[in-house]
């Protein structure tokens, strides 16, 4: 249900702005609205209050995430925290800016200094790896290379596909160095290839910018491993590869004792400031005067008291929150805020496929609560399924119930998996007819038939359609209610004229069927009329058209018994099919397996036409929608009651 919701205005002495505006922030129930919507400015000479400058707030929180994008994260002590936080929430904006401005300075000169030296270090390393790695492949060829003083020796890495490339490459070396150069080439891997070449280093600037001009994977060993043979450089560069690491974990522990001295104050000063930046941002919705401030909007009728006392407790009494009137306009813009029973929350996930629905409009959502299981559970209707999917909810709930759309979604299936139970026991279904094999169960008999999905369509489809008659009414009864609400007595009159129809409807139908006296027929003919003049009275002639829609909207539940009839069908063969099998374990194999493809089905496919039949067929006759969800001008994620309780 829709939480009944208080217009409010707050005022208070202009010196305690600061303050007020934080206390509202951290009780995260008020709603907030422009002052100047409602307060005219001639009305006690009220003014609009200009957004403070924050310019500097959102370049100090940049320096503070990278700094601790930096540091290592340290060990949370809660205590320490919150310590810091309260030390230094309670300074003036100046005040944290000017603490915030010299942490940054004095820990971010030294951790980009140490980060600048790690970085370094750390392509020395990869730089060292890969010498390493091609002068390891090339070593079998250092007999083949001849020593000469002067020279330069380059490797290129080539792709085994492109190796007809060295026939572009041998004739242009010789060229540029007029045939003073040695070329060898060897398999690095197995899909590229080393290629040496050994050249004057007279030619070195024109050889390096041939093989750049041909996009050649050119590495040059460096000077200081290129003048003496292969082992050597490969123990010299084990030995310079030890000394970086040595040196970048003497860096890493010196970061660690710079996130132990600065990394608390610097998340303590992030969060402040964050808060600090979001309460100056709303500072465009206050009024002022000369002597006070204003704020408006709204809060739930069920924290009125809880903001009233915090409010008198922390200004003792100057600080006065008052209830307002709301115009009937107003009240047609007030926000959102669902407040159900601990059962209807987690079909508030459901809800979200619509829009929120108008102040004035009945929510749907415990409506979808009793339907959207019941639905469910007669497209499912098996009695393995349903605790199958008992064990999924309950599984989803402990292990990411943390997460607030999974924790929905985990309610979602609790529930509606025990009407699948029950409705597998009317249809005697376990594991599709496994049960009804093995002896165990068998479909329920009641009034007069005996509920096999298979042997009893006929009666589960006239089951079905009642059931759709009754949802759509139920929603052309709403229809009308929400149509008194708003004195819209057009639309109240296509909502009564639209239920007269179905019924006379059915009357007719159980007149031709002759359930019903044939007596009847004229004075159901002449109400149907007058029930089509009051929909067209009510609706225009799209009101008549209507009239087939509503009828197609019935017709529609059918597919409560069609789907559920296919995922019957599905259990079937899955049992027929494994028992067929000569070996047993092969049976058992294919059994399980299409057993849990019809379990994935039974839990996305119901769920998809439920929420349809709910969405099109339900909503359809009631639910305008576009109503403002309820966001509350606080310090966290607080859209609501419903959603911060478990």
């Amino acid at each position: 249900m829709i939480q009944k919701m208080k217009s409010v205005l707050v005022v208070g002495p202009k010196p305690d702005f600061s303050q007020i505006v934080d206390v509202l922030y951290h009780m995260g129930t008020i709603h907030l609205e422009e002052v100047s919507e409602y307060l005219q400015p001639e009305s006690g000479n009220v003014r609009k209050i200009m957004t403070s400058s924050m310019a500097d707030i959102p370049v100090i929180l940049a320096s503070i995430e990278g700094i601790l994008l930096l540091l290592p994260k340290v060990k949370d002590d809660s205590k320490h925290s919150a310590q810091l936080y309260e030390e230094v929430h309670h300074l003036s904006t100046p005040d944290v800016l000017a603490r915030a401005g010299h942490v940054t300075g004095v820990a971010g000169e030294i951790t980009r200094n140490l980060a600048i030296k790690k970085s370094d270090l750390e392509i020395t390393i990869t730089g060292l790896n890969r010498y390493e790695k091609i002068l390891d492949k090339i070593q079998p060829l250092e007999q083949q290379l001849p020593i000469l003083h002067g020279y330069e020796v380059t490797v290129l890495v080539i792709q085994k596909e492109y190796v007809d490339v060295l026939d572009i490459i041998r004739p242009a070396l010789s060229d540029i160095t007029n045939n003073q150069f040695e070329l060898i080439s060897a398999d690095l891997d197995e899909q590229t290839i080393a290629v040496i070449t050994v050249f004057n280093k007279h030619y070195s600037e024109n050889v390096h910018r041939f093989l750049f001009s041909k996009n050649i994977n050119e590495v040059r060993i460096p000077a200081d491993y290129s003048n003496m043979p292969l082992d050597k450089a490969l123990l010299l560069i084990d030995k310079n590869r030890r000394d970086a690491r040595a040196e970048k974990e003497n860096i890493d522990n010196k970061l660690a004792g710079a996130s132990q001295e600065w990394y608390h104050e610097l998340a303590a000063l992030q969060k402040v400031l964050t808060e600090r930046g979001e309460e100056l941002s709303a500072y465009n919705n206050f009024g002022e005067t000369d002597y006070t401030v204003m704020i408006r909007g709204w809060v739930p009728k069920k924290l009125i008291q809880k903001t009233r006392d915090t409010l008198n407790e922390t200004f003792q009494g100057r600080v006065v929150m008052t209830e307002t009137d709301a115009t009937a306009e107003m009240m047609d813009r007030a926000p959102i805020f669902y407040d159900n029973p601990r059962w209807v929350r987690p079909f508030e996930f459901l809800m979200k496929l619509a829009s929120p629905p108008q102040y004035n409009e009945i929510d749907p959502t415990p409506l979808m609560a009793i339907f959207f299981p019941i639905f469910f559970g007669i497209i499912v209707g098996d009695i393995g399924y349903g605790l199958l999917i008992l064990v999924a909810g309950l599984f989803i709930r402990f292990r990411y119930g943390a997460i607030t759309w999974l924790r929905q979604i985990s309610g979602i299936l609790i529930i509606s998996s025990f009407p699948a139970i029950f409705f597998g026991f009317i249809f005697g279904e376990f594991f599709g007819n496994f049960g009804e094999m093995m002896g165990w169960i068998e479909p329920v008999t009641l009034f007069g038939v005996t509920w096999n999905r298979i042997e009893a369509m006929v009666p589960l489809l006239i089951l079905t359609i009642a059931i759709g008659v009754f949802h759509v009414v139920l929603g052309l009864v709403i229809g009308f209610i929400n149509s008194m609400t708003r004195k819209n007595h057009r639309h109240a009159c296509e909502k009564c004229g639209m239920i007269g129809v179905i019924f006379c409807l059915l009357l007719l139908v159980g007149i031709i069927i002759e359930m019903i006296p044939g007596v009847l027929l004229i004075p159901v003919i002449v109400f149907l009329g007058l029930t089509v003049v009051l929909v067209i009275y009510g609706g225009g002639t799209g009101g008549a058209v209507e009239i087939m829609g509503t009828v197609g909207n019935i017709l529609s539940y059918a597919r409560l018994m069609a789907i559920g009839m296919a995922s019957v069908i599905l259990a079937m063969v899955a049992n027929e099919l494994g028992g067929s099998m000569d070996v047993l374990a092969l049976g058992i194999l294919i059994a399980v397996l299409l057993h849990t493809l019809n379990l994935m089905l039974a839990m996305f496919s119901p769920s998809i036409h439920s929420v349809r039949l709910h969405v099109v067929e339900f909503y359809s006759k009631f639910y305008q929608g576009g109503g403002l969800p309820y966001h509350p001008f606080s310090s966290g994620d607080k859209p609501g009651l419903s959603e911060g309780k478990k």
